[in-house]
């Protein structure tokens, strides 16, 4: 039923068309670059050190190009939460569900199931489009791709769950405001982080550190950048998606903790709530 309203609602089809526009934009793009980089590096005899500023670049670019799907997903799974519980039970329609023979854990678990799927199938879009560009114009694959890729789907899910478990409680306003307010705050944290580690102030990283446990969206896309980037990348520091305070996995297993929290939480409050 979720997945057919998301339909109905034109949520699929906005994402997917906005999902090709991007990676029309993003491969167009690519491929300028690349061809005056590859330009370059023939007029420099293909020297080796040419040819590794062409794998560096291309590292990088597909990064980027993460950077803009993880986005797109985080905001997706957001707002495929925001409205779901919240604005069904302020139009009355979550009383046409309950109604049948069905728990109230069993409504939230398959509204997270649908989003969950539909999220996959849109990171899919996002990420293996950028991926198979990359792929395809340059023959450059990413070390420890799948892993970072999970990473992604992780923080996305996160996201969508935190969303949920909010939706089940306020309002869709409130919901947005609040989810979108504290991904904004792990995003700052993370950055004092990084920025604490170049200075070795280690009260700034705490200060990131602390902002992660709160919401740990930022750290699973630092680590999957860690997993990704080349290691001359990571040696040089050439990039600004290079990280010098990498999340562990004990922050990994938090975050999945997290979000198994969230999902409880989220059905605690809508089997409690006066609908």
């Amino acid at each position: 039923m979720t997945f057919r309203e998301a339909i109905r609602r034109k949520i699929v089809l906005a994402g997917l068309v906005l999902g090709v526009l991007f990676l029309a934009v993003y491969s167009i793009g690519f491929r300028m670059i690349y061809t005056e980089i590859s330009l370059e590096a023939a007029a420099a005899g293909g020297s080796i050190a040419s040819l590794l500023v062409l794998r560096e670049m291309s590292n990088f670019l597909l990064l980027a190009g993460l950077y803009a799907a993880t986005f797109l997903s985080v905001a997706m799974g957001a707002l495929l939460s925001a409205d779901t519980l919240a604005g069904e039970i302020n139009s009355g329609t979550i009383q046409t569900i309950v109604a049948k023979p069905l728990r109230r854990s069993d409504v939230v678990l398959g509204k997270w199931l649908a989003f969950a799927g539909l999220l996959g199938l849109y990171l899919l879009l996002l990420a293996g489009g950028v991926v198979a560009s990359v792929y395809f114009q340059s023959g450059f694959v990413a070390q420890n791709l799948l892993r970072g890729l999970l990473l992604i789907y992780l923080e996305a899910l996160l996201m969508m769950t935190f969303a949920l478990a909010c939706s089940s409680a306020m309002t869709a306003l409130a919901t947005g405001g609040t989810v979108f307010g504290l991904y904004g705050l792990a995003f700052i944290g993370g950055w004092i982080e990084q920025i604490g580690s170049i200075f070795n102030n280690q009260t700034a990283v705490q200060v990131g550190i602390a902002t992660s446990l709160l919401f740990p969206t930022e750290a699973m896309w630092r680590r999957a950048t860690y997993e990704m980037q080349s290691a001359v990348s990571s040696v040089l520091q050439m990039t600004p998606f290079v990280t010098l305070s990498v999340p562990n996995m004990v922050m990994i297993a938090y975050a999945v903790l997290y979000l198994l929290a969230a999902l409880a939480l989220a059905i605690r409050t809508f089997q409690n709530r006066d609908l």
